[in-house]
């Protein structure tokens, strides 16, 4: 793995230093910002932020099933992913507590190497732990604590992605850190399967554990945030006890916090129902697995790849208020799409219409809301107020659908359902308009959209 890390390292400064001096200026003004410095880190966050997560989802879920493993001892894996959701719990961690030695090279840096170590153990432990449907706890356990190492790399990620990243780049960052997170969930998910069939799953897993290194090599190149700040200094048990609730006071004092959480937890209900839920409405229409790879993963992959390019040209040219606001209403709008699938059948064009259209809007939706939520950060508490958010764009969502989606569907119906989720969208956007017209939006950015060059609640950036 190290020699990886230092072949990767080398490759970079090689080409770094092969390239003309302004190599940058020589590109189209539509593209340059996408390959600045911050920008390209954020890809390279991205490939490290998303393989652990394919690590314990479809591809732990194909290895258990050609185990062996009964579906219903499966789904017990799904506390693994629920760990995402409870990140927040000790995000604090990552901003406050000094890694000795490693600590010299900064706060983010040092947390970035501890943290892809961490990674490649846990997926390592994954990959010596033989799944026995006899006692399958030890593989639960060995998954779980994929998804804690994950989790915390996640944590690191933001954080760092966030303070390199200056305001006005916040969105093109956004696009590559998504860039990332799609191929590196992709690709890791691939590679397991392609190794796992020539040289068995322990093979696979310990060879995708090398997905974590470009986060932890980006963080040596690009080095300590220039943005980030440090907490007050922590001492004796009540300084503890203010680190840890104290990123969260601090959002909660803002003007309009409760109202800005409100948006956090809605804005994404009616999409999240409509995502975990599709593959039983292609189920159900008879819908092949072969259509189902090209139209879903193959189709909608390209779309998403063009909606996460055109939210970032969108951010800025518009800004960030505006390219928010038109992000919502797409994705509302394209729940209503599958509603039009359920109601046609089986269709491979209608199932091409309503995939394109979806992944188009997630990718558009997924650079400029997570620009929104990266500027909310204040630059001491980054990695802790993220995490927080994050976990509650998605906790509401995927309660309703782990309790009561199939259910809805069973008494609904696919059309009804679908124009259920369209409709509970709206809120999202009714709320942030609202935020907008009452300058609120403005009034909840933290200085992480603030300082540095441009602010994330400009109308625009020119050129």
């Amino acid at each position: 793995m190290f020699v990886g890390c230092g072949l990767l390292a080398l490759a970079f400064f090689a080409a770094r230093s092969a390239a003309p001096a302004k190599w940058r200026e020589e590109l189209p003004d539509s593209v340059r910002p996408y390959f600045e410095t911050a920008p390209l880190a954020a890809l390279a966050l991205g490939l490290s932020s998303g393989f652990p997560y394919a690590m314990i989802g479809a591809t732990l879920t194909s290895r258990l099933a050609q185990e062996g493993i009964t579906k219903s001892t499966i789904t017990a894996f799904t506390l693994a992913i629920l760990v995402y959701n409870l990140k927040w719990l000790w995000a604090w961690v990552v901003d406050g507590v000094r890694i000795p030695v490693l600590s010299k090279l900064g706060q983010r840096v040092s947390w970035l190497i501890v943290s892809a170590v961490l990674v490649m153990a846990a997926v390592t432990n994954l990959a010596l732990t033989p799944p026995d449907a006899a006692n399958i706890m030890p593989m639960v356990i060995a998954a779980v604590l994929v998804g804690i190492a994950g989790a915390t790399y996640d944590i690191v990620i933001d954080g760092y992605r966030i303070e390199i990243l200056e305001p006005r780049q916040l969105g093109v960052g956004s696009g590559m850190s998504q860039y990332g997170w799609r191929i590196g969930s992709a690709g890791a998910g691939a590679l397991a399967l392609v190794i796992a069939a020539r040289m068995g799953w322990e093979a696979a897993y310990i060879a995708c554990g090398l997905f974590a290194l470009p986060a932890a090599i980006a963080g040596i190149i690009v080095g300590e945030p220039k943005r980030h700040r440090e907490p007050a200094e922590r001492k004796g048990f009540a300084q503890v006890a203010k680190s840890i609730w104290g990123p969260f006071a601090q959002f909660f004092t803002r003007e309009g916090a409760l109202v800005v959480l409100l948006f956090i937890l809605v804005h994404k209900l009616g999409d999240t129902l409509s995502q975990l839920t599709v593959r039983l409405l292609f189920d159900d229409l008879g819908f092949s697995n072969d259509e189902i790879a090209f139209y879903d993963v193959g189709l909608g992959f390209f779309a998403l790849m063009i909606g996460v390019f055109v939210g970032g040209a969108l951010y800025a040219k518009i800004g960030m208020k505006r390219s928010v606001l038109i992000a919502l209403v797409l994705m509302a709008v394209s729940n209503f799409s599958f509603a039009g699938l359920a109601a046609i059948g089986h269709s491979n064009l209608a199932m091409a219409g309503a995939m394109g259209f979806e992944n188009f809007a997630s990718g558009l939706g997924g650079v400029v809301v997570v620009a929104y939520f990266s500027a909310l950060t204040d630059l001491r508490y980054t990695a802790a107020q993220y995490a927080l958010i994050s976990a509650a764009a998605s906790i509401v969502g995927r309660f309703i659908t782990g309790t009561t989606a199939g259910s809805m569907i069973e008494s609904m119906g696919y059309v009804n359902f679908y124009i259920f989720t369209g409709v509970i969208a709206l809120p999202g956007v009714a709320i942030f308009w609202w935020m907008m017209r009452t300058g609120l939006v403005d009034k909840s950015i933290g200085n992480a959209g603030t300082e540095g060059e441009g602010d994330a609640r400009a109308e625009g950036q020119p050129g």
